[in-house]
């Protein structure tokens, strides 16, 4: 009976998960097939640099300690405890972006003395990184409770609104990226405000709460590592654009951008389906101790992913003329070679989150940190070259070298094919940390 049960609350968590992906996904599909209309692929480029920046603030100063929260929640005791560790990810995470919206908007203002450029669109994607941060701390907590519900509507009346506030602007304003910025700004605020209010839990007055731990070492332990490992993921996943800017022009990186944003999300989607329906049942089997069925759970993750990766690459490389045609403006489709290099770089890199979930699981994130740095190193070696010889397809065949190194190292690090008990587990990491040291 209780294995039935858990069985329909994986089921449950599944629908909800993939409920939110989906819809989000068409949000942005539809949204992306319009304002490509609207705007020409200089303003978008911009719009896509400005966002590089905003995406940049939320993976180096807030994502570590969101994602640290997400790992202790199963551990804790009781709502006491839960909300507690709340206070602790919410008031590092607005530390942290409080810090990383300053260097934004002075980083902003210096660029601006030297180039006579607009200083209000830096001032706007500060702004834009307040409420976004806002976002992901909600969602994420939510998930990591395993309440995929209350997360999935939450991002997509976020991700549906953002893309319509930002078309009604730009059709009413003109094609100007601040427009675009401004609707993305006031769909978080309405969307934030929302659900903060219908999910915001109500304290327990009648139990005094119990805490037995000290939550802000533990956050701090775990997310340290991770601060310099969520500059290379976004090294890996948003550097190739400055790149192209810096060699090329900012229509290029509209072009590259808005192909790679379809791609991307087409398999960053279905990842996140798989990532919010097993990462969390994945981390309460780890939590308890239950070593055989988070193997089992692992594996079933794993083989979704490989099929989901194999399918969408054979999809992408049969149908990228249609896809091109129904998803972007026509001034876009010349980046339509661009498509299957993306694909694959994308596969690699959902293939190599997932086989790398055993560092997440038992808190080795030192060795995670490790796989990542040679994905960016590779990454960092690649993208120039590729770019000067080749142009925006030498960016997008990039893709599949510098995530096909990161998967491979982490897999080696991880080794996700070991099944071993409790017993021998505390052995073996410590010689995988020894051997983390050594290298």
């Amino acid at each position: 009976m209780f294995g039935l049960l858990k069985e329909r609350q994986l089921f449950g968590d599944a629908f909800w998960a993939l409920f939110g992906q989906l819809a989000s996904a068409i949000a942005l599909l539809a949204g992306t097939r319009i304002l490509t209309e609207l705007v020409t692929p200089d303003i978008y480029g911009q719009v896509a640099l400005l966002n590089g920046f905003v995406a940049l603030g939320v993976t180096l100063f807030s994502y570590p300690f969101i994602c640290a929260g997400m790992r202790i929640l199963p551990e804790c005791l009781n709502k006491g405890e839960r909300a507690a560790l709340y206070g602790v990810v919410a008031r590092l995470t607005a530390r942290s972006t409080a810090f990383a919206t300053g260097l934004l908007v002075l980083g902003g203002v210096t660029y601006s003395y030297f180039s006579h450029s607009d200083v209000w669109l830096f001032m706007l994607a500060g702004v834009l990184l307040i409420v976004t941060v806002r976002r992901e701390l909600g969602i994420q907590l939510l998930i990591g409770e395993r309440k995929q519900r209350g997360a999935s509507l939450w991002q997509t009346s976020d991700s549906i609104l953002r893309p319509v506030l930002a078309i009604s602007l730009v059709w009413w304003g003109g094609q100007k990226a601040e427009w675009v910025l401004l609707g993305y700004i006031a769909a978080s605020v309405i969307s934030n405000t929302a659900w903060s209010l219908v999910l915001g839990a109500k304290p327990d007055k009648n139990r005094p709460l119990i805490i037995t731990r000290n939550f802000r070492t533990e956050v701090w332990a775990y997310a340290l590592p991770l601060i310099p490992m969520e500059l290379i993921f976004w090294v890996n996943g948003l550097g190739d654009r400055y790149v192209i800017g810096y060699l090329m022009t900012a229509a290029e990186v509209g072009l590259y951008a808005a192909t790679y944003t379809i791609i991307n999300e087409a398999f960053n989607r279905s990842a996140m389906v798989l990532l919010r329906t097993f990462q969390p049942v994945y981390f309460q089997s780890c939590s308890q101790n239950r070593i055989k069925e988070g193997f089992r759970i692992l594996w079933i993750w794993i083989g979704c992913v490989v099929a989901v990766g194999i399918v969408g690459v054979s999809l992408v490389l049969v149908t990228k003329d249609w896809v091109a045609s129904m998803v972007l403006a026509k001034s876009y489709h010349s980046a339509v070679e661009l498509m299957p290099a993306i694909a694959i770089g994308c596969a690699l890199h959902a293939l190599g989150t997932v086989v790398a979930q055993p560092l997440l699981a038992n808190k080795r994130t030192r060795l995670l940190l490790l796989g990542r740095v040679c994905g960016a190193v590779t990454a960092a070696i690649s993208i120039p070259l590729m770019v000067k010889n080749y142009g925006l397809l030498g960016a997008a065949m990039a893709n599949p070298i510098y995530f096909g190194v990161e998967a491979l190292v982490l897999a080696m690090l991880a080794k996700p094919w070991r099944n071993v008990s409790f017993e021998d587990k505390a052995a073996i990491d410590q010689a995988d940390e020894e051997a983390s040291v050594t290298a």
